[in-house]
């Protein structure tokens, strides 16, 4: 039995480790390949711009793209304003109205908000007690003046998995552009940009053991193409999408953690899916509530709650030896209830008595076992506390 080491990491839906065959393949690019990729005139530059392009491919075939379609930001939020604002920008003469939902990140919900106050028209739909959209009412919500939808692929606190396929059918039907936030999806299930008729499509290498401050927009080049307006101006690279000097040892470390995780969704999404269910099924004997949906969601995502027992309390007690979340998003002045939790009909009280949980690559199953009977012990110890 391998000893166990302390305090066990369960959020990978905040940030994943950076795999160690992804940093070996970045090293050379942090110290004697330095190049810029844009000073093609000397070896340097061109060593760089190849480690690039070659980068540039592997993700490119890893969601069904071509290599000219995929443009790098710093992160998933840029990518995620570069999409709606910079859509809606250039295609102002085809209308104003924009269409997302209430449980999508705050990278879109933020950047739907600033679009309000610039003028723009925002539907943001509801969900059903599973976070899932109803896509009748998608269809009714267009109009002669949508420009795009923006749904994402799979929400980062209770891990359901949208209908891509058929929002991405129903966008093109319309006439109109479809958005998906990726970053929780890319790696971990299968995303076919052409399958699923996306338009923009915006992912992150650190949601994917990859490393930090490195990110995609996916932009369909053909059928329709799509050009969303700049929001960095410089250089003119990515197209004139995105200025600014590529950030080269993090674009190849992009690359070789996207073709890890390709390889290894299957084995790992079948591994996590029973870890999950013997966790849940060991939950629920306590009292233990799922909150999104029972199948349609990402296997490594555990997301429930404990009627009357706070959130914090749970996560506190056990932060000596397990790292989890909340299911309530916080600051240093004030906590408030997570609004995916609310939206799927969870009160307050329920809401900050949520915890996620996110199994990842190198947990393993004394792990799981260890973090099951510790909450559990906790949860009974502070149920006393407070009788």
């Amino acid at each position: 039995m391998t000893e166990l080491k302390f305090p066990i990491y369960l959020d990978h839906h905040a940030t994943t480790p950076l795999d160690s065959r992804v940093l070996d393949a970045m090293m050379p690019y942090l110290t004697e390949k330095f190049g810029n990729a844009s000073s093609l005139d000397h070896p340097y530059g061109y060593e760089a711009s190849v480690a690039v392009e070659d980068a540039r491919e592997k993700i490119a075939n890893a969601i069904g793209a071509r290599h000219d379609e995929i443009i790098f930001t710093s992160g998933a939020t840029e990518s995620d304003n570069i999409a709606l604002i910079g859509t809606m920008q250039k295609y102002s003469d085809r209308g104003s109205h924009l269409i997302t939902c209430v449980t999508e990140h705050k990278a879109v919900l933020d950047t739907a908000r600033h679009l309000e106050s610039i003028g723009k028209k925002i539907t943001y739909l509801p969900v059903n007690e599973y976070g899932e959209i109803n896509l009748e009412e998608l269809q009714s919500a267009i109009t002669d003046d949508t420009v795009m939808i923006s749904i994402m692929t799979a929400n980062n606190e209770i891990g359901t998995i949208s209908d891509v396929t058929e929002i991405g059918k129903i966008a093109h039907e319309n006439e109109v552009i479809f958005h998906t936030d990726a970053a929780q999806a890319v790696g971990h299930i299968p995303v076919n940009v052409q399958k699923m008729q996306i338009d923009l499509m915006s992912f992150s290498a650190h949601k994917m053991y990859g490393p930090k401050g490195i990110g995609v927009l996916y932009v369909r080049g053909v059928k329709p193409r799509v050009k969303p307006n700049s929001l960095v101006f410089g250089g003119g690279q990515e197209r004139n999408i995105r200025s600014g000097t590529l950030n080269v040892p993090g674009i190849v470390g992009f690359g070789k953690a996207i073709e890890i995780a390709i390889q290894e969704m299957d084995s790992e999404n079948k591994k996590f899916k029973e870890w999950g269910n013997l966790m849940l099924k060991e939950f629920e004997k306590i009292g233990g509530k799922l909150n999104g949906h029972p199948e349609r969601k990402l296997s490594h995502n555990l997301n429930l709650y404990f009627s009357g027992i706070e959130s914090k309390a749970i996560i506190n007690s056990v932060s000596k030896k397990i790292a989890i979340s909340a299911g309530s998003a916080c600051t240093t002045q004030i906590v408030q209830p997570s609004h995916v939790l609310i939206a799927i009909g969870l009160n307050e009280e329920q809401s900050h008595a949520s915890i996620r949980i996110g199994m990842g690559r190198s947990t393993t199953k004394e792990e799981i076992d260890f973090v099951t009977k510790e909450i559990i012990a906790q949860i009974k110890s502070i149920s006393k506390i407070r009788i």
